[in-house]
């Protein structure tokens, strides 16, 4: 129980992580991870963290009409990923607005020593129709979103 006169603090927003394997196809001709593959992976882990809250894009596109676009991203690379390792690809809510937000991803290397690898920023917006204009994210997208709240840092790794 809050105190009176006590401010109770929003719910922290959960770090979703999604695993995935290093693959032949992911590896450039240096043998490393292809630099534009880390978008891909961190869209995959936006798809699942969405559904782990309800929101299926496609069921929700057949919904609502609607679906989140890409307006922003930025990328930095710090450690080169390998054939066969293993990443954590975390999402975290670091904005929410009324028709977009932003979230940072991470890509970290598993096991006994964990690194980071590469992280981001995203920002995607909510379209509406066949023309893809702005508009404000639909009830339920607003609803299922509403426990989470910006965080200022996931660059701790988890056990």
């Amino acid at each position: 129980m809050t105190p009176p006169g006590a401010a109770e603090a929003a719910p922290v927003a959960p770090v979703h992580t999604w695993s995935i394997r290093v693959y032949w196809e992911d590896t450039d001709a240096g043998g490393i991870v292809y630099y534009a593959n880390y978008l891909k992976f961190f869209e995959r882990a936006r798809t699942e963290w969405l559904r782990t809250l309800g929101l299926g894009q496609q069921a929700l596109r057949e919904r609502s009409g609607g679906m989140f676009v890409v307006s922003a991203v930025e990328a930095r690379y710090l450690r080169p990923a390998r054939l066969d390792d293993r990443l954590d690809i975390r999402t975290q809510v670091r904005e929410l607005g009324r028709a977009s937000l932003t979230l940072h991803q991470q890509a970290w290397r598993a096991g006994d020593v964990p690194a980071l690898l590469c992280e981001g920023t995203v920002r995607i917006g909510w379209v509406a129709g066949d023309e893809l204009r702005p508009a404000r994210l639909p009830a339920e997208v607003a609803a299922a979103l509403a426990g989470t709240r910006p965080t200022p840092d996931l660059s701790e790794p988890t056990p």
